[in-house]
């Protein structure tokens, strides 16, 4: 029910780089001031960091080898980490981030192929 929600919300974003961009900050913000030494799924800051960047490349244009399904699915997962009243609120100490991260994992490992085609383009990409 709340990713159902995260998933309408992603579909408004659609095509919208401005809220794309908008949405990205709001997610860069929040993951400077969580507690990342607190956090039982470390890989969970790699995760977003890559929904970050996939999303990034396919709103600015410079990567569109990714169904829009996918795209609406990690932009749904971002929603989710950002909203703070969710299936488990954040601000419950301790178990607050609990879901979002549950969130961010199932998403990775469900898009995994596009993950890392993205990855590889990534990678191919000149240094800057």
């Amino acid at each position: 029910m709340f990713f159902d929600r995260a998933l309408n919300s992603a579909a408004h974003l659609s095509g919208n780089k401005g809220r794309i961009t908008l949405l990205l900050g709001r997610l860069g913000k929040k993951m400077t001031h969580v507690n990342w030494n607190k956090v039982s799924v470390a890989a969970a800051k790699e995760k977003l960091s890559v929904f970050s960047r996939l999303t990034s490349a396919y709103a600015s244009g410079k990567y569109r080898e990714v169904p829009w399904k996918t795209v609406m699915t990690v932009l749904a997962a971002i929603i989710y980490f950002l909203n703070p009243l969710d299936l488990v609120p954040d601000f419950i100490p301790l178990m607050g981030l609990t879901d979002d991260f549950g969130v961010l994992i199932w998403v990775y490992n469900s898009i995994q192929g596009e993950i890392n085609k993205f990855l590889e383009w990534e990678k191919s990409l000149p240094a800057t």
